[in-house]
């Protein structure tokens, strides 16, 4: 079946994403697999990234539950630099990309990030399509999400191309019937989409 859309998760594909590492400093785990599980598992960053509570109660959740020696001030002034803008180059695949077939991007995301990092105006303007998880109410990995996608795309999941950095999500979105493939960065995401005959070599 041909690929009528190609969907994007953003940190770590598109943009440069400090966070994981900083939070496995905090936590005291060096495996970055490992880090991811613990954040995608935690309660309170699944509350927040469904925007389902402010960006307060969030910090001082993950204060307490993880005993952080920070306060929830700080803890919320070094997650809002997680995100480090676009990597060099995306901005110019998905250009090009959404020339030839629809593009979209589904992020676990938040009020914070999504508005105001270093490129959120060039992101809004990338992904006119666009399934944030704070908007939805829905994250990933939870199955939902992936369903609320294909549903409101209006296609088949098994047209869907999706590239994300964490396996978990890869997953997933497999378990539906969606293409995923885990790449880290834009490069990584070009030679798939080459694979697939959607952009030149």
């Amino acid at each position: 079946m041909a690929i009528d859309c190609v969907v994007f998760d953003l940190g770590g594909v598109l943009v440069e994403l400090g966070g994981v590492r900083d939070f496995g400093d905090m936590i005291g785990e060096a495996d970055d697999d490992q880090v991811w599980a613990r954040w995608l598992g935690c309660s309170w960053v699944r509350d927040y990234e469904r925007g389902l509570c402010s960006s307060h109660t969030f910090a001082r959740g993950m204060v307490d539950q993880y005993e952080l020696e920070t306060s929830a001030d700080d803890f919320i002034e070094r997650f809002r630099t997680w995100p480090k803008g676009l990597f060099e180059g995306a901005h110019e695949l998905v250009e090009t990309l959404a020339s030839s077939v629809r593009v979209a991007c589904l992020s676990n995301t938040n009020e914070l990030h999504w508005s105001r990092q270093s490129d959120a105006l060039r992101l809004h303007e990338l992904f006119p399509t666009r399934f944030l998880s704070h908007e939805l109410g829905l994250i990933k990995p939870d199955r939902e999400i992936y369903e609320h996608v294909a549903e409101r795309l209006d296609i088949a999941s098994n047209s869907i191309l999706f590239f994300d950095d964490n396996q978990l999500n890869v997953d997933a979105a497999r378990e539906v019937g969606w293409r995923a493939e885990r790449v880290q960065g834009p490069e990584e995401a070009r030679r798939c989409l080459e694979h697939h005959g959607l952009v030149g070599s």
